[in-house]
């Protein structure tokens, strides 16, 4: 395993499955965990130190509302966070804030403990940038990715890029 998923509530998991399918497009071994920061801590703490022993590299931690799970994940190890603020998606339960206040809560990590965030519900950047911090150590992934951005450009020049009427 070189990224663990983890996000706090079953209702999460549409939006951190994209995560996953982005790993699973470039060949990147994952597991995901369902475990709430505030809820079941002691269980939390457990399973980081476990993913650290099975070989995790980079963390993706998806959160909303107080959105503690990254940052809890990032004082409980020193390998590197991404998290991902999350709009709460409950029906009827929206706080009307729209994952701003998720956003706030995991981009202002106090000095020392930082956690990497994406943009809110963007749970595929989450999992490119685990990507290009693993391809630091792996030339295959750093391959991939170059090869991918090659087909983006590609692609936006083939679909219109300059000279578009308006």
């Amino acid at each position: 395993m070189k990224v663990a998923i983890f996000f706090g509530s079953k209702s999460d998991a549409e939006t951190m499955k994209k995560s996953a399918d982005v790993l699973r497009e470039f060949g990147v071994d994952f597991k995901a965990y369902i475990i709430s920061a505030h809820r079941a801590g002691a269980l939390l703490t457990k399973t980081v130190k476990q993913v650290e022993d099975d070989g995790c590299e980079v963390i993706i931690a998806g959160a909303g509302l107080a959105a503690a799970l990254p940052g809890v994940i990032a004082s409980e190890t020193v390998l590197p966070v991404i998290g991902v603020p999350l709009e709460c998606i409950n029906p009827g339960k929206s706080n009307g804030l729209a994952g701003i206040d998720s956003l706030l809560s995991i981009v202002q990590m106090p000095p020392q403990i930082p956690v990497a965030t994406v943009g809110i519900g963007n749970a595929k950047n989450a999992a490119y940038l685990a990507i290009q911090i693993l391809s630091i150590k792996y030339p295959e992934l750093k391959q991939k990715l170059v090869d991918f951005r090659k087909k983006l450009a590609a692609d936006v020049e083939k679909n219109g890029g300059l000279g578009v009427e308006l």
